[in-house]
């Protein structure tokens, strides 16, 4: 019998099969595809007769390069197909673009404290240090350690100061846990430990996270008047998808966790925290599982959504995109049709396990409840340069056990969904309303 991993970590793994990997020459959508089941696919196709403007060189390179790994028998979804830090902080994050979950969600949290990204960077840096063989590794290490707690030692009372009035006094414990933790890293680095170094850093980061969270001083915008009344998700929640994996002899059973950001996407997050407290998702199928995106979310019967009982139609939601540097996210449009082609996203699809929803490809408010979690990390989807961003509503990110995505497979069973915080960041819950 195969043995039962518990991944050590949640994330609800449900995919959209919505996503149909085409490329229109419109390019305002990417995934898409005609309501899938185990009966009915639809393969993935290049469509050329689109009105709109014509591609770029760069975008048809991409197109193309992208078509080629994708086109050969991909069944397509018929469906509802972060963040550098702000403007005076970006050479706090210059580089690369950020493909760790954890530190896309620190950066897209709506904070401007350069004190405390002082502090992150250089603890985010022993991830690469690490990358040094042997032992060596550690004299990186080493400098990474000094660098953040000298940040610390200078920037305490700035990053105290940044914290809301009703949190302070948490932030301040959390910030001399902060300090010892330093201290014990520091300690690991003399002991030549190599091994221990990774898990205490986990620890500091997941401290950082959270101070930085206590700078949040309630939700930072108005969310538009017609869409008020939608369930919305006001800040940050956390769930762990329990997937039943079939005919893997490595692995029978795993718990994904996903971090939903409510902030950079109220609407998109919101929707789906509702979702998953009716239990929709629970005892559906993996539908799409194709190297490049897992996706799920299509109800049995001739629904490619979910159906409102108090309405009995479909529950759409519009396209939400938060852009680097806005105060809100923009509605209904592509970051394409609004002009705004070098903007950035706050939550881009950077990371393996990005997590976002499935609409159809050219009704950009279609999206219901379909989603999918993109696996590819490679150069065709670098922030601000793949054909992704700003078209799809990126709302969370798998942060623990993402790298068992790549073992899930069609027709694998999601058993369960479970809200495990941030239930009180649901406002207009329709779950309640329905009993």
């Amino acid at each position: 019998m195969a043995a039962i991993i518990s991944c050590n970590s949640y994330s609800p793994l449900a995919a959209s099969k919505w996503i149909n990997p085409t490329l229109p020459t419109k390019a305002s959508t990417f995934l898409t595809t005609p309501k899938y089941n185990s009966h009915k696919h639809v393969q993935c196709q290049l469509q050329n007769g689109q009105k709109g403007r014509p591609f770029s060189l760069k975008e048809c390179a991409i197109s193309v390069i992208l078509a080629a790994e994708l086109i050969t028998g991909i069944p397509s979804l018929d469906a509802y197909a972060a963040n550098p830090p702000l403007p005076d902080l970006s050479v706090l994050i210059s580089g690369p673009p950020i493909k760790d979950p954890g530190a896309l969600l620190r950066y897209a949290l709506p904070i401007n404290n350069k004190a405390v990204r002082e502090v992150q960077k250089p603890l985010e840096d022993i991830s690469e240090s690490l990358k040094i063989a042997g032992v060596k590794a550690l004299d990186s290490v080493e400098r990474n350690v000094r660098q953040a707690s000298r940040a610390l030692k200078q920037g305490k009372t700035l990053i105290i100061s940044g914290l809301a009035e009703a949190k302070k006094d948490r932030g301040a414990e959390l910030l001399d846990k902060l300090e010892v933790g330093m201290e014990e890293l520091q300690q690991i680095v003399e002991d030549r430990n190599r091994d221990a170094v990774a898990p205490k850093q986990k620890e500091l980061l997941q401290y950082i996270g959270d101070v930085e969270e206590d700078m949040v001083d309630g939700f930072p915008y108005e969310v538009p008047e017609e869409y008020r009344n939608m369930p919305l998700l006001k800040g940050r929640a956390a769930v762990d998808m329990k997937v039943k994996v079939k005919d893997n002899p490595n692995l029978e059973e795993c718990v994904f966790r996903i971090v939903l950001d409510g902030y950079n996407a109220p609407v998109t997050a919101g929707n789906f925290v509702d979702l998953v407290q009716r239990h929709f998702y629970d005892g559906m199928e993996i539908q799409r599982a194709d190297g490049f995106v897992v996706q799920t979310g299509d109800p049995d019967g001739p629904a490619e959504g979910f159906i409102d009982p108090s309405t009995e139609k479909t529950r759409t939601i519009p396209l939400e995109i938060m852009v680097d540097g806005e105060k809100a996210p923009v509605y209904e449009a592509t970051l394409e049709e609004l002009g705004l082609y070098k903007a950035q996203t706050k939550l881009p699809f950077n990371a393996f396990g990005t997590m976002a929803m499935a609409r159809e490809e050219f009704e950009n408010n279609s999206a219901s409840s379909q989603i999918f979690w993109l696996l590819k990390e490679s150069e065709l989807t670098p922030s601000n340069a793949n054909i992704l961003d700003g078209r799809y509503a990126v709302f969370g990110y798998v942060t623990e056990n993402e790298d068992f995505l790549a073992d899930v497979k069609v027709g694998d069973v999601i058993e369960s969904i479970k809200l495990v915080s941030g239930l009180d960041n649901l406002v207009n819950p329709s779950y309640k309303i329905a009993g």
